[in-house]
């Protein structure tokens, strides 16, 4: 059997296949709409007292089902049967481990359109980038089997010396409390979960409450593989109460987040002073992500990047290009084709094959977008295209803006220096590649950075001086975006990450395990 060909967020394949598949996956996916969901402890399914209703961004009226509004008691109670699964999950062999999430792998795989039909209709993707997000969780659970499977689940002898044997192994630390985004709700849930079931620990997942069904599909391909119920749990509902268990909660040994800073900082402080001893927490808090073009840079290219890396899925990537530095004596034709090509992108329903930027995902990032354009004109910015909610006809029924470029605000105002995730980008006029690296570096975030120069002496510098976790130069499919498991590992420095570690890389694996020497004499 021929093997799937394999769509990332830099490559689109004109494939009828491709195409035809996906389309009939939405009418497919629309059959579960509008039905009751239950949590998952210990196996079983439960109900909680009150429950919430999600719609679709792309269409108000679209009701994409009934979930449960789990609270404390309910993530206790996932807590109490993680913990109790934690021994026989622990002690499985791992090359059982393996299989289970290999089995994963392929299951997504083959669901991969219905997979991707489902999050345009959750949180408002456009095929391409709904596809390639499914692909890019097979790929993530594929690449931390073979690095698990490489470093032999991380058993490794040691140097003997007289009547002793000595091992060092990597050891699970035992009950995980797992939080994904909105933005990414397959791969970056699936990524967290692998490493930690993976590594024998146990897990609560909370998915984001803005794609609760994902969560659950990603949810019951776990269970059909093979792994216990009690070993992976599933809380839906707000974040808040969950966070507070997480953090507090004795036998929660570790904390895995992907969101907003504000959200991580809450949790990690609060991690930090309500358990009786120190604990691993693994967290992604976005950023705000620079691209430089310099005067040797080839513009077609720059254009084509800065566009996809800063518009792409509407601005709503933590590695979504924010801001850009380019040299004055480029920086008028820059900014000219940047608005042609721009203004050429179709704003609109994502399930149209033609449509790049589809719909904010609620209302409050669509207040955000426009207060963000209110706030950058009355301080002196200047919009070169953009700026406008789009709120007639097609997009009626949705949170609808166009893609939008400011120029002109002051260096230090906060809109140089706050996450929006809307599709905002702000440029500003340097004169040498030095003042652009410093200006890129003057931010308390690090996640992901880009240049575009054909002079490899600035890619040099650019590489050895920017001060952010991934970095691209070059780059046409996304100045700031598109990073792949095996390929570019994604984490971030300073407030943008915990770890050191980047998902998707060699060392992930790491952080979900301890080690401990075993002396045999």
């Amino acid at each position: 059997m021929p093997k799937k060909k394999k769509l990332t967020y830099t490559s689109l394949l004109d494939s009828r296949d491709i195409h035809r598949g996906y389309e009939q996956a939405l009418e497919t996916v629309q059959g579960e709409f509008g039905q009751h969901h239950p949590m998952f402890i210990g196996g079983r399914r439960v109900a909680a007292i009150e429950d919430f209703e999600t719609r679709s961004p792309i269409d108000n009226d679209i009701v994409i089902g009934t979930f449960q509004k789990g609270g404390e008691t309910e993530a206790q109670s996932a807590v109490v049967e993680a913990k109790q699964s934690f021994i026989s999950w622990s002690q499985i062999d791992w090359a059982e481990r393996l299989r289970i999430t290999r089995a994963v792998a392929d299951r997504l795989e083959k669901e991969d359109a219905l997979l991707a039909a489902l999050m345009t209709y959750e949180v408002g993707k456009n095929r391409s980038e709904a596809l390639a997000e499914v692909c890019e969780a097979v790929e993530m659970l594929r690449y931390n089997c073979a690095i698990y499977e490489e470093q032999k689940g991380f058993t490794l002898p040691m140097s003997q010396v007289t009547g002793e044997r000595s091992t060092s192994t990597m050891r699970p630390y035992g009950v995980w409390a797992i939080i994904s985004p909105f933005n990414f709700p397959l791969v970056l849930a699936a990524g967290m979960i692998s490493a930690a079931l993976l590594t024998g620990n146990t897990v609560v997942f909370k998915p984001t409450s803005k794609a609760p069904l994902t969560g659950l599909k990603l949810y019951a391909a776990w269970v059909q593989a093979g792994v216990p119920g009690g070993a992976l749990n599933m809380i839906t509902g707000p974040g808040k109460p969950f966070g507070a268990v997480a953090a507090a909660h004795p036998d929660v040994a570790g904390i895995a987040f992907t969101g907003s800073r504000d959200a991580g900082m809450w949790l990690q402080r609060n991690f930090s002073v309500r358990q009786p001893y120190p604990k691993p927490f693994v967290a992604e808090m976005g950023s705000k992500n620079p691209a430089i073009v310099t005067a040797s840079a080839d513009l077609d290219k720059a254009v084509e990047g800065v566009l996809k890396g800063a518009f792409g899925y509407s601005g709503q990537k933590c590695s979504a290009t924010s801001r850009v530095y380019v040299e004055a004596a480029v920086a008028s034709d820059f900014i000219e084709r940047l608005r042609v090509k721009t203004e050429q992108v179709i704003v609109g329903d994502p399930r149209k094959s033609d449509v790049f930027v589809g719909p904010l995902i609620d209302q409050a990032a669509l207040t955000k977008f426009a207060d963000a354009v209110k706030d950058g004109l009355a301080d002196g910015g200047a919009v070169i295209t953009g700026g406008k909610v789009l709120r007639d006809g097609v997009w009626n029924q949705g949170c609808y803006v166009r893609p939008t470029i400011m120029t002109g605000l002051p260096r230090g105002h906060r809109l140089f220096n706050e996450e929006l995730f809307v599709p905002f980008l702000l440029i500003d006029t340097i004169t040498s590649l030095e003042e652009g690296l410093r200006e890129s570096n003057d931010t308390e975030y690090g996640l992901t950075a880009g240049i575009f120069s054909e002079n490899e002496g600035e890619v040099a510098r650019f590489f050895a001086s920017v001060q952010f976790g991934v970095c691209y130069a070059n780059r046409r499919g996304g100045a700031t975006t598109g990073a792949w498991p095996g390929v570019q590992p994604f984490g971030g420095w300073k407030a943008s990450g915990v770890t050191g570690k980047g998902v998707g890389g060699p060392y992930y694996l790491l952080s979900y395990v301890r080690e401990q020497t075993q002396t045999r004499a």
